[in-house]
């Protein structure tokens, strides 16, 4: 196990969960994906596929900036391709089973992919669909803006800072702290270690929830 549980106060109304890297590994498939789109306009692998993660494809291909490229036709020629290639994508471990043990009203998905997508890789991963999930379409402004999380809370019926909000990528990470969320760093897809002031977990193999009284979801970490 791997978590900093004195940075949790342990007790919360709501979780929000990102997907990719979170909940879900889709690197290989997305990897693939994003390097044929960016060999056929000329984009240096290398230093770009490290860019598209945790971010809504329509803002990647915006921020390169390329000259005669219609980023909306190109975001979705993306989404198509990914929607159908899910080879290899899994589970991150214990997620599944995770999320089916928590309340139903008190969790959602918050994601940069689009709700096509979302549903095509979770039901590839055997990942429970949530009663409230905000995807690329619900938002005018992705991650690492706040918006997804903060309408995601707001769906729930919940403040931000009473929700706790698993992340894997430096743009959630930064959504979540300005949406005011405690945050939960999922470590299992990353090939380095990561300097964070925040908890950290490597799988959902360790850590049960139950709850309490009050409508609050308490985690405990084996």
């Amino acid at each position: 196990m791997s978590v900093k549980t004195s940075l949790l106060n342990g007790s919360y109304r709501g979780l929000l969960f990102d997907m990719d890297g979170t909940i879900l590994n889709s690197i290989a498939a997305a990897e693939r994906i994003w390097t044929t789109w960016a060999v056929r306009h000329g984009v240096d692998v290398e230093t770009f596929l490290p860019t598209i993660h945790g971010v809504r494809a329509i803002d990647t291909i915006n921020r390169l900036a390329l000259p005669g490229v219609d980023a909306e036709a190109e975001a979705a020629w993306i989404t198509e391709a990914e929607i159908d290639d899910v080879e290899g994508i899994v589970e991150v471990s214990g997620a599944a089973n995770f999320l089916k043990s928590l309340p139903a009203h008190q969790w959602a998905i918050v994601t940069s992919a689009p709700r096509a997508l979302a549903l095509r890789r979770m039901a590839a991963a055997g990942i429970p669909e949530p009663g409230v999930m905000v995807t690329a379409e619900d938002v005018s402004a992705g991650k690492p803006d706040p918006a997804g999380y903060r309408l995601a809370a707001r769906r729930l019926q919940v403040d931000p800072a009473e929700c706790l909000i698993f992340e894997d990528a430096d743009v959630g990470i930064r959504a979540g702290e300005a949406a005011g969320a405690n945050i939960m760093v999922i470590t299992a897809t990353h090939v380095h270690p990561l300097q964070t002031r925040h908890a950290t977990l490597a799988s959902y193999d360790s850590v049960t929830s139950h709850v309490d009284g009050n409508n609050l979801i308490r985690l405990h970490f084996l």
